[in-house]
């Protein structure tokens, strides 16, 4: 197979993935809510009064409690688990067909040269915290 071959499927299986591992998870849930107004473009005009009435500029709040991060994880963790072990279940096939052609309208992929370098990963506050890593947190 010629290389142009190759990343024409890479780039194909990269978005159908993406859109069936990670677009239609919990990450939906996140996006259906009320996006702020900002008028500077970036949020830094934007500002959260939270319940003890601290002012917390945008830029600065966390979007995801560790929790809702942890459940997106699994979510996704198990829908790759469950999408190369079960490729060929007929099933998941017909969601594979429909989902790979709505995905190929989507932008071409591009190699991700942060993930080719070594010590570019970057861990999270739990695994600081326990010294530990974890797929699922």
């Amino acid at each position: 197979m010629n290389e142009a071959n190759e990343k024409r499927i890479a780039a194909n299986l990269a978005k159908t993935l993406a859109m069936l591992c990670v677009r239609n998870t919990k990450l939906e849930d996140l996006h259906a809510g009320v996006s702020p107004a900002t008028r500077t473009g970036d949020h830094s005009d934007v500002v959260v009064i939270d319940a003890e009435g601290r002012k917390i500029p945008w830029t600065e709040v966390s979007h995801l409690d560790d929790e809702t991060l942890r459940a997106l994880m699994r979510q996704i963790v198990d829908r790759f688990y469950t999408f190369h072990p079960k490729a060929d279940d007929p099933g998941l096939r017909e969601t594979i067909d429909r989902w790979a052609a709505a995905s190929g309208a989507w932008d071409d992929p591009e190699i991700d040269q942060g993930r080719l370098g070594a010590g570019t990963d970057r861990l999270t506050r739990t695994e600081v915290k326990s010294g530990k890593r974890s797929m699922r947190t």
